[in-house]
């Protein structure tokens, strides 16, 4: 059962998502202004004089967006504070607005500052970024808060009992396995197949095309692109076949994976081990034909996932999907490394990105299976400390990816196309987490996983295009 929301609760929580975004749209658009001859170009304030008759070039219109916008989020952040005060809000939503509200005069005349020394790029430019972010997570941390205080009951805020494990139906009819010829062989290739763990490639796989055009544009050869592209679904498919072989035991307790391969016997484990060494081992040689650098990455990732995620982490700590997002964030370095036999700023920025991304989307994912992790005695985070905290902390997630992504601007010369993307899919993905608060339902946390999915991929595409096309 949900608290009890009323018109004006839902109207508060919209001012405050828009406000976020508000704030988040100031914050990388100054990262993309920064980075860009506009700091140059715009170098009076508050407005351009001698270029307002330049709104054509993209230069001025950003610097001039940035000015416009710092106006009119300034007013729903007073807006949004004056309506706290005015509300029954605890003193944390109250206290965080206040913050930003005072910190925002500040935020305003260091960019006044930095516009007009053409410091912009320098120190200025990072404590202009660092108040920034400051205002934006001082906002989403209002948001999750009045958020959690509208819709959590106190059932919600409970660990969750582990249901009864799945049980063979006496009355179901044995599956029908051919026992030779083609609908067997068709049958066993699928299984094979199923283990890789294929849904996982295409966006691995676009992080390490995205590190790539972050380090060479598109300096990149097809040799190293194809090369990379192999190696990285090799590895991918090496972790998913590991794991399918460590947690065939758990995967027969839970209902959505109790008909993966080797849960129902339909591949030799043995068979399951050697087919998993196979790809390793094809893995390694692709990368090998690079460089050694991205084979010894390339074998971090398949031990992080297959070991380190799989047997510690997943089994034992709350912790294991924030832990566990160092599997998914190599691929960025991976990329990166390929094309430059070394590991550098904007790569780690990227593998940030996705490092602080994978909790804000599995706990979608974790909220919508709850009673199967239960079930299979894992110790996601909403069995462990409840779906109010889950919900909660999939919108800290979202605002650190967000950060990091602004970060990630900064060190990478990324254009407007980035930033327009990661406000647009950002903006979505929050309006998501919004609703899966407000519903609690299997559908809404699954439309929030999706929601999550679009947005890293669609960002990763807009890095791709900026580096690549523009």
């Amino acid at each position: 059962m949900t608290a009890e929301t009323t018109p004006e609760d839902d109207s508060f929580a919209t001012l405050l998502a828009v406000t976020a975004i508000g704030a988040y749209l100031l914050v990388i658009l100054g990262a993309t202004n920064a980075v860009s001859e506009a700091a140059t170009t715009c170098s009076t304030w508050p407005v351009c004089d001698g270029a307002l008759g330049a709104l054509e070039e993209p230069e001025v219109a950003i610097a001039l967006g940035h000015r416009t916008a710092a106006l009119l989020v300034g007013g729903l952040v007073l807006a949004a504070t004056a309506l706290a005060l005015r509300r029954p809000t605890s003193r944390r939503v109250r206290a965080s607005l206040l913050l930003a509200l005072g910190l925002y005069p500040v935020q305003v005349g260091l960019g006044a500052v930095a516009a007009t020394s053409g410091g912009a790029a320098g120190f200025l430019g990072v404590l202009h970024l660092g108040f920034g972010l400051a205002i934006f997570g001082g906002i989403l941390a209002a948001l999750a808060w009045s958020l959690d205080a509208q819709t959590a009951s106190a059932a919600d805020r409970e660990p969750l009992e582990a249901p009864e494990p799945v049980t063979a139906d006496a009355d179901a009819q044995p599956r029908d396995i051919p026992a030779s010829g083609l609908g067997r062989a068709k049958l066993v290739a699928l299984a094979y197949f199923r283990m890789t763990k294929p849904r996982l490639m295409w966006l691995l796989c676009l992080v390490a095309a995205a590190g790539m055009a972050l380090a060479a544009g598109a300096g990149v050869s097809p040799r190293v692109f194809a090369l990379t592209m192999l190696g990285g679904v090799l590895a991918i498919g090496a972790s998913g076949t590991f794991n399918n072989v460590l947690e065939r035991d758990v995967d027969r307790r839970m209902n959505r994976t109790s008909d993966r391969p080797l849960a129902v016997d339909l591949v030799p484990v043995r068979n399951a081990i050697l087919f998993g060494l196979m790809l390793a081992a094809g893995s390694l040689a692709a990368f090998l034909a690079i460089n050694r650098l991205a084979a010894i990455l390339g074998l971090t990732a398949i031990a992080y996932y297959s070991v380190i995620y799989t047997v510690v982490l997943k089994p034992n700590t709350v912790q294991n999907t924030v832990i566990g997002g160092g599997a998914g964030a190599l691929p960025a370095l991976i990329g990166w490394a390929a094309v430059t036999n070394e590991i550098g700023l904007p790569a780690l920025a990227l593998a940030g990105v996705i490092f602080l991304w994978t909790p804000a989307h599995f706990y979608n994912l974790a909220l919508a299976y709850k009673e199967d992790y239960a079930r299979g005695g894992f110790p996601m985070l909403p069995v462990v400390r409840g779906e109010a905290t889950a919900r909660r902390h999939v919108i800290w997630y979202l605002g650190a990816t967000l950060a990091a992504a602004a970060v990630l601007s900064t060190v990478s010369s990324l254009g407007p196309l980035f930033a327009l993307t990661s406000v647009l899919a950002g903006g979505a993905f929050l309006w998501a987490a919004i609703r899966l608060h407000r519903e609690q339902t299997e559908s809404a946390a699954l439309r929030s996983f999706h929601a999550s999915n679009a947005y890293l991929g669609l960002v990763l595409l807009a890095i791709i295009v900026d580096t690549v096309a523009l």
